[in-house]
This record gives structure tokens, sequence and C-alpha cells, in this order.
């Protein structure tokens, strides 16, 4: 820009306001939110029960955003216990203390506040959050998370006529805290009373579509143990993204959500006008617990009917056999318009191998779980603090080692190092008869085998 007959104050002032100008449009957006944590009474399987809710709501509040959105979460916590939460599948770079899980987190103590800052930092996708504490999952406190692209960031399919939210999960009628002293005495715990879709129990969780639309459902296991079939009666669903990835687009007439897993589909409502069931039951399980909501067209002249549509149950080759079948599409844009595919994690120099091998035993008369042979205790001091004061004696880097060593289970505050932006392949390895979720906090990964 030149500025003819001006003097060279002038011309530095437009300069220095067209430079703030710049600084102010670069910066992402903020999105504020007030969370307040209280106990309150829920009825998800008929009978009265102490839930956690926030800001009045079991399940909690979703919590929308969009790529690289600045996220401010002030959480007061009313309960009579510390409280955390913890972000699943949001990525924490260089700010694992954001991350809401014992070691990386203080916990909030109660009738006092954190606040979260949190960035959707190139991330699109579905996710959600959940408290990480004293088994207060067991009572509620978790919720959607929703991150979307961009608006001049391509997305594979049209924009559908609605997007929903699907929280899924296995759910006791026993108190939390009864619960976590059932654990805390080295018993396992009992097979749950029953399954919730966002809250409810059978037939209490309602959808509205309207027909000949399509509907975009993201589906989350948020339950503590047991890994869920879920499936629309009549309909079938295309997958279209995991975790944050866009998948190749594929048909399914049920999909296996494990615990911690979130999908996203796209369901057409093709059917006649009239309600259909949808469907959630347990998978590996002696006892198939089942539960329902509904899927009602606008239009709807016949309430649901029909015996409950039926799922796999015990078959695992089954459910692997579809882990296989997902596969991300390399053509799609992500988060950023350079297609998915244009970063080849194939080609990455592989510096470290680590083998997590779980396991189950007693310790000292209770039953424990372990890692490579640890079962972890908490230390006095929260890690993250012992480290960043330099706090001796707190816990020790590599008190796990990284591969399995054959030595009976033993307690320990488990620490194991890692290299700054090393790129390390992790092999993880269940000898025991459940299936094992794993939950790696602030990081995303690709399942390569």
């Amino acid at each position: 820009m030149v500025l003819k007959g001006s003097s060279l104050r002038q011309r530095l002032a437009v300069v220095l306001v067209l430079s703030v100008f710049a600084l102010v449009q670069a910066e992402d957006p903020y999105r504020f939110f007030n969370w307040n944590v209280t106990y309150g009474d829920i009825y998800p399987l008929g009978v009265r029960q102490q839930g956690i809710l926030i800001n009045g709501q079991f399940p909690g509040p979703d919590l929308y955003s969009v790529t690289n959105d600045n996220l401010i979460i002030n959480v007061y916590n009313n309960l009579d216990e510390p409280f955390l939460l913890s972000w699943n599948g949001m990525q924490q770079r260089r700010n694992s203390y954001e991350d809401g899980v014992y070691g990386t987190t203080c916990p909030i103590p109660p009738g006092k506040n954190f606040t979260y800052i949190l960035q959707a930092k190139d991330q699109i996708g579905t996710f959600y959050y959940f408290p990480s504490l004293a088994f207060h999952k067991a009572a509620g406190g978790f919720g959607g998370i929703r991150i979307l692209s961009r608006p001049r960031i391509p997305v594979p399919f049209p924009d559908p006529a609605g997007d929903f939210t699907v929280l899924i999960g296995d759910w006791f009628k026993t108190d939390h805290k009864k619960l976590q002293a059932k654990l805390d005495r080295g018993h396992k715990l009992p097979f749950p009373d029953g399954i919730l879709i966002n809250g409810h129990g059978p037939n209490g969780a309602f959808f509205t579509v309207e027909q000949g639309k399509t509907y975009r459902f993201r589906i989350s296991n948020v339950g503590l143990q047991n890994s869920l079939n879920f499936r629309i009666q009549g309909h079938k669903m295309k997958l279209v993204e995991v975790e944050g990835t866009h998948t190749v687009q594929t048909m399914y007439e049920s999909l296996d959500v494990h615990v911690g897993q979130s999908y996203s589909v796209l369901v057409t409502m093709d059917q006649s006008a009239q309600d259909f069931y949808i469907v959630a039951s347990t998978r590996f399980t002696d006892k198939i617990l089942t539960t329902t909501a509904t899927l009602h067209y606008s239009n709807s002249n016949k309430a649901v009917s029909g015996p409950i549509p039926g799922g796999p149950t015990d078959q695992i080759n089954w459910s692997l056999n579809q882990a296989r079948s997902i596969r991300t599409n390399l053509t799609a844009s992500g988060p950023r318009p350079n297609p998915q595919g244009s970063y080849h994690y194939g080609l990455i120099n592989i510096t470290r191998t680590i083998k997590l091998v779980s396991s189950a035993d007693q310790v000292k008369g209770k039953q424990r779980y372990a890692v490579n042979s640890v079962s972890f205790i908490p230390a006095d001091t929260p890690l993250k603090l012992a480290d960043y004061f330099k706090i001796g004696g707190v816990f020790r880097v590599g008190s796990i080692s990284d591969k399995p060593t054959g030595q009976n289970m033993y307690l320990d505050t488990s620490v194991m190092g890692a290299d700054f932006r090393a790129f390390v392949e992790i092999v993880f390895e269940n000898h025991e008869s459940i299936v094992q979720s794993w939950h790696i906090d602030g990081y995303a990964f690709w399942v390569v085998g």
C-alpha cells in the first residue's frame, strides 16, 4: 500500500493498525462454557438413584465446537468429593495438565472450580467426555463432544437433515460409592442391571425424523465394561467417521461399539411412515442384556411393532472382521483441505516398540489388574506437580518395563518415559477372558494391525 503525500508518522500508524487487525483476524474463535456439577435424583432403570448432573442434565450437555476453536470450560464441583473431567479423543499438545485424569491434573476439590482450556486444533469428529475419578462414571457426568469441520473444508457427504448424539452404555442400579467400595475391597464388578441410551432405559429415548431425509447419528459407548452392538430396525447405517477420521463409506446392519469408542453413521429414512426400534445389546456375555429406543417418523401412524431385531452375541470373529472392514478414506479432507491419505504413516521412522500385556491376579488377598506385572497405585502428590516442582521420591520414570517381564504382579506408581516428537509403536496383548479397552489420553493413533 502506498499513501502519497502522507507523513512518515501517518504511514507508520496505518501499518500498525493493519498489523493489529491481522493479528486479531488470525486468532481462532473462543467458546465459553460454565458447568455446575451436582448430585441429583435420576431414574434411568425405574428406581431412584443419586446421579451426577451437569447444569442439571443427565447425561451432560453436548460440547459443540468447530476445528481450531478454543474451549474455555469453567467447571464448578458441588459434589462432596474431588472431581475431574477427561476429554476422550481431544488431543492435548504439550498441555496434558488439561486432560483431567489422575496423574496429569489435580482433582477439583469440593466447593471449588477449575477452568479447562482446550483447543480443537486440527481435529474433527465425534468424541465424548466423562468423569475419571472415584467411579463417578457409574453415576453420570458424561456427555457428547462434536467437532465440526470449518465451512471452507469439504466434507465427503452432503449435510444431513439432523445430527443426533447417541450415548450407549451398561448401567448399575447400585450407588457408585458402593461399587467403588466393592472394587477397593478387592472384588470384581457384578453383572450390570441394564443398558442406557441417552440416559434412558428401555423405550425411554426418542428420536424424531422426517421420512425420506438422511440423519447423522454419533454413537459413543460411555459404559464401564461391556461391548455393545447397535442397530436400527429396518434401516442400514453408512459409516462415515470414526473418532475424527473420515472412513470409506460402508453399509452395516449393526455395529459393535466397544467401551470408549465413537462411531458416526448416516441413516436414510427410507421406510414406511411408522416407528422403529433402536437397539443396543451386550456382546460376549453369558446373559444378553438388551435395551431399546424409538425412531419416530414425524408422519408416523403406527407404533413400533414386531420382534426386537436380534444381533450378534458371542461371535468374536464377527467383531474382529467388522473392525478389519473399517478403512480410512484416503481422498477425503480431514480438518485441513489436504486429503487424509497425504500423510503416509507407513513411512514413519519407528524409534521404539512398547509391548503392553494386561493381567489379573490377587495381591494381598485383593483382586488387582496389572500392565507388564505392575498394578498401579496413586502417589500422595499428583505426578504432574511432582514433576514440575522437581519433588523427589514421588515416582520413578521407568518403574514399568517396555515389555512384559514375567514377574509376579506387584504394586507401584508405574511411569514410563518417552521422547518428545518420537514415533512409538505400541502392541497391546490381552490374555484375559474379557475385552480390554485402552484409553491413550491426549493422543491420536493409527491402528496398523
